[in-house]
């Protein structure tokens, strides 16, 4: 690979597995035309061991709880996001408040 990868993403899927982890990330067109449904584009698949995952998991939340100490911020997620991802807020509350 010549350069790395930068690219912003608006999507993301993982998988997991006894054997490592894979995580894929895509965007939507920026202009949809909503009565004709387009599928994300792939951007970059990056697989790795489930220890590194777990590692680098840890490490994100560390940074998002942090960013927000620091700056006063706190990042709200909108509850229809969460409907769709099956996560409860009270289980969202849970994970990110001590």
């Amino acid at each position: 690979m010549d350069e790395p990868i930068d690219v912003y993403a608006d999507q993301f899927m993982i998988t997991t597995t006894a054997f490592g982890a894979n995580l894929s990330f895509y965007v939507n067109e920026a202009h949809p035309d909503r009565t004709k449904p387009v599928a994300a584009k792939a951007l970059a698949t990056i697989r790795m061991s489930n220890e590194h995952l777990k590692v680098m998991a840890m490490m994100m939340v560390q940074q998002v709880k942090k960013m927000e100490e620091d700056t006063g911020i706190d990042v709200k997620i909108d509850t229809r996001v969460l409907n769709n991802l099956n996560i409860a807020p009270e289980d969202w509350d849970s994970f990110w408040k001590p």
